[in-house]
């Protein structure tokens, strides 16, 4: 006959020591992620860890309440692939902006049907007949509430690279990369061809030359180049580089027409307005002969 009264299991031993006890007692673990984050600069203070573990593990702390609305590129800024585009003209876009990875549309910019990997355009180049929508990888949607610990976590289990971010309405938000979350745990991720960029304004591309915006201001060209811009006129006075340039050539620029000014060999790529939106620019002495 069973024991209607079974012996009570013993509880889960407790091997903290008697002072570890009183110190917790004295010193409890904090109660908020701020505390948390004071705990840790403590730490370091008392040189238990490292300043960059210090950093590594605020970011991880930080991303907890971040979302993929708060880090992603907006929808104005996002470089992405026209499927109806000529290849020859498709293929200077992808060499000029130096992505790996592109959103393609079909018609409106809204209508993203695929990803294409900069890659795959080596597969054109040996086989010609094959249909550029072969290439193309299935695109993963987010919502802009997404939670960049979930975010993360579907990167490494679906190993995608890349989301279309969505707002509430369905339209789209914007574009997120692993390399964006990862990002807010070590910090920017620069190549050896980026200058130090505010708000994203000048991009180095891997053939040394950089994409800038034609919004960017003269002051800011003139410390990232180290150069000095000014209008032939001086009593004339311009706030950005797409001004100080249009003015100097007389007439709106349009795409592919090239400019000389302090040095520096403007490119237009991109117009948008009746202004340039994008320039391509190399100093002369890196041109070829």
């Amino acid at each position: 006959m069973s024991d209607p009264h079974p012996a009570r299991l013993p509880d889960k031993e407790d091997k903290r020591t008697f002072l570890q006890k009183l110190a917790e007692f004295i010193h409890p673990g904090p109660d908020s992620t701020a505390e948390l984050i004071e705990t840790l600069a403590e730490a370091e203070e008392n040189n238990i860890i490292g300043t960059e573990s210090r950093v590594m593990l605020e970011g991880v702390i930080r991303m907890a309440d971040m979302t993929a609305g708060d880090v992603m590129v907006p929808a104005t800024r996002m470089d992405l692939v026209n499927i109806g585009e000529p290849y020859e003209l498709l293929l200077h876009g992808v060499i000029d902006t130096a992505h790996s990875r592109f959103p393609v549309y079909e018609g409106e910019r809204e209508n993203i049907i695929g990803i294409l990997l900069a890659k795959d355009l080596l597969k054109l180049q040996r086989a010609p007949e094959l249909n550029l929508r072969a290439l193309l990888r299935p695109v993963v949607f987010v919502p802009e509430s997404k939670g960049l610990n979930d975010l993360l976590r579907e990167f490494q289990g679906n190993r995608n690279h890349q989301a279309i971010v969505i707002d509430e309405f369905g339209r789209v938000a914007g574009l997120i990369t692993i390399e964006d979350v990862l990002e807010q745990i070590v910090g920017e991720i620069e190549d050896e061809f980026d200058i130090a960029e505010n708000d994203g304004d000048i991009y180095g591309l891997a053939d040394r030359t950089y994409r800038v915006s034609g919004n960017v201001s003269i002051a800011r060209i003139e410390d990232a180049f180290g150069v000095k811009l000014s209008a032939r006129d001086p009593d004339d006075e311009f706030d950005t580089i797409g001004g100080l340039i249009a003015h100097e050539m007389g007439h709106v620029p349009k795409r592919g027409e090239r400019y000389i000014l302090a040095g520096l060999n403007f490119v237009v790529l991109h117009t948008q307005g009746g202004a340039v939106k994008w320039f391509k620019v190399s100093p002369l002495a890196d041109e070829p002969s």
